[in-house]
């Protein structure tokens, strides 16, 4: 998959951004290598390779030394809620932001 001048127009007008040609030119170098890259990667046969849990697992057998799941710091809704500006059934009211 390789992009064009067009295709980088595009994202740059969905993701808002105003760029210069120069600009426009180095990311579609950028985009293309970074494409190139994942077709390398997607090419590469994996079928009967087991995923890693942990990349450490690849030289060595480790077991993950996790905490036990359990509550440590009570309930203090209210106490964080007291200087909130607005509060309704428990939950923080803030300005809508989305036109």
């Amino acid at each position: 998959m390789s992009l064009t001048s067009p295709d980088i127009a595009r994202l740059a007008n969905l993701a808002r951004l105003e760029l210069e040609p120069a600009e426009s030119a180095r990311l579609l170098t950028q985009m293309n290598d970074f494409f190139s890259i994942v077709e390398k990667m997607r090419s590469v046969d994996t079928s009967g390779i087991a995923p890693l849990a942990h990349p450490v697992a690849a030289i060595a057998d480790i077991a993950l030394r996790l905490r036990e799941d359990r509550v440590s710091e009570p309930n203090q809704r209210e106490a964080n809620q007291r200087n909130a500006p607005a509060v309704e059934h428990g939950l923080f009211l803030v300005p809508k932001v989305i036109e």
